[in-house]
């Protein structure tokens, strides 16, 4: 069966995932993670997206980011996969893949399912039992957003910078997010949405970008046809 092809449009915000391959790690040491961060920095400036949040787990990363032109993301992933790749291989006296395929990827544009993309980020180490607390853990973009703490990967989203007057008003109003239960059904959708490389959010928009692009964009009902945007 052919691929679906990839939801690709720009100024919108992407949530993307990647897996190692068979979900084994694609991170051993603190070191790799250096090298990742400092690629994906290099590669987001090159390719024109900026990155809003991100964790990097053991076996996976979150992005949460912005491309500026139509390819800027697939541009970004390819090189930065690649470049890591050679980094892994080459440290580990390895060879072959390390990434399981195409990464995964949707878009989100309405504020209530861009922070909760920023949460459902932040709170994977929480979720996963590593942290009893996101600012515990260190290989995220928690501490930037919500503690100030300097990140040259970061740049802050306009939903972001809305939460307050001031910086500390800013990071205030987003350790308030963290204090609540981030909704199940909204992280039903974002795991829905990126798995199946859909638009995440609310109907309006996802009838949007189905008249833009011609094509379905939400999951289809089983047994019946879907029609663009619908």
């Amino acid at each position: 069966m052919p691929r679906r092809a990839r939801i690709a449009v720009p100024g919108i915000p992407w949530h993307i995932i990647q897996r190692g391959n068979n979900r084994s790690a694609c991170f051993y040491t603190d070191g790799d993670r250096r090298c990742y961060l400092g690629v994906l920095r290099e590669q987001a400036e090159k390719h024109g997206c900026a990155i809003y949040a991100y964790v990097l787990m053991t076996n996976h990363v979150h992005l949460l980011l912005t491309p500026a032109w139509e390819d800027s993301a697939g541009l970004l992933m390819k090189h930065l996969g690649q470049r890591y790749v050679q980094y892994v291989n080459r440290t580990y006296h390895r060879s072959g893949t390390l990434w399981e395929g195409r990464f995964r990827s949707c878009l989100a544009r309405d504020p209530k399912y861009v922070l909760g993309c920023y949460r459902y980020i932040e709170l994977n180490p929480v979720r996963a039992s590593l942290v009893g607390r996101p600012e515990e853990y260190r290989w995220s973009s928690y501490r930037a957003n919500a503690e100030g703490e300097r990140d040259h990967v970061v740049t802050p989203h306009q939903d972001y910078l809305r939460l307050g007057d001031s910086d500390e008003g800013r990071r205030e109003h987003y350790r308030d997010l963290f204090r609540a239960r981030l909704d199940p059904e909204v992280v039903a959708h974002i795991r829905r949405a990126t798995n199946g490389n859909y638009v995440l959010g609310p109907e309006g928009f996802q009838e949007e970008i189905g008249r833009m692009l011609r094509r379905r964009v939400i999951p289809g009902k089983s047994g019946r046809p879907v029609k663009a945007g619908g």
